[in-house]
């Protein structure tokens, strides 16, 4: 499995381009409708834990605190201190990792479900400047789940995945066919959980053409 990598550097007569994660890292975003190998390397998030039904007002409250904090990064070039490093780029999208509360129930039953949902920062964001923008969005937002966000650096190394078009409810085939492919491949799940990418708004988009990036960790057999 080999890596693709982006780079914002420039020369001293180019200016900064903007990182577009749809274009610099498509290998990771815009996966095909099939299952394949990658490798993901070490990446910095805003995550926050929960659990419960995502149709709960509780997930909506910290999808919308991670979207705050990664807005108000993002944002931060209009500030009288902008962050040392700082470029341009389009704010990731959000991502979740699933799990369940208890095994032995039906893994459809979304009380059951266990998350940590996520946004991908850019890496001039340092802990402290995480704390100031932590400060700020809580001025704004003060009623948000704010203090449970953390600033974390997640590699998910050897993976298996896929786009996945049309209903969350269908999952479980494209989450079959990967399997499959693993084992083709002389790889095997390693985990339990998964990794959700979301490319569409459910709010806004039919539901036959949501599209959602579908990962697992693999091991050799």
């Amino acid at each position: 499995m080999s890596v693709t990598t982006a780079s914002t550097a420039s020369t001293a007569t180019e200016a900064p381009r903007k990182v577009d994660y749809k274009k610099d890292f498509k290998w990771l975003y815009l996966p095909k409708e099939k299952p394949e190998l990658v490798e993901v390397p070490e990446l910095l998030f805003l995550t926050i834990e929960g659990s419960g039904s995502p149709d709960a007002p509780a997930f909506s409250e910290a999808v919308e605190a991670l979207y705050a904090l990664s807005y108000a990064v993002k944002m931060s070039y209009k500030s009288a201190a902008v962050p040392d490093g700082y470029y341009e780029y389009t704010v990731y999208p959000l991502e979740g990792v699933w799990d369940l509360i208890d095994y032995t129930k039906a893994t459809l039953d979304k009380d059951n479900f266990k998350y940590t949902l996520m946004i991908r920062q850019p890496d001039f964001l340092t802990p402290s400047l995480f704390e100031r923008f932590l400060a700020e969005a809580g001025k704004k937002k003060p009623g948000l789940p704010l203090s449970r966000v953390t600033l974390t650096t997640l590699t998910e190394g050897a993976c298996c995945q896929m786009m996945h078009l049309g209903s969350y409810a269908d999952e479980p085939a494209s989450f079959a066919a990967m399997e499959a492919y693993c084992a083709e491949q002389g790889w095997v799940r390693a985990s339990k959980t998964h990794r959700e990418i979301y490319l569409s708004d459910p709010r806004k988009t039919e539901t036959a053409k949501l599209k959602t990036v579908l990962r697992f960790r693999v091991a050799k057999k």
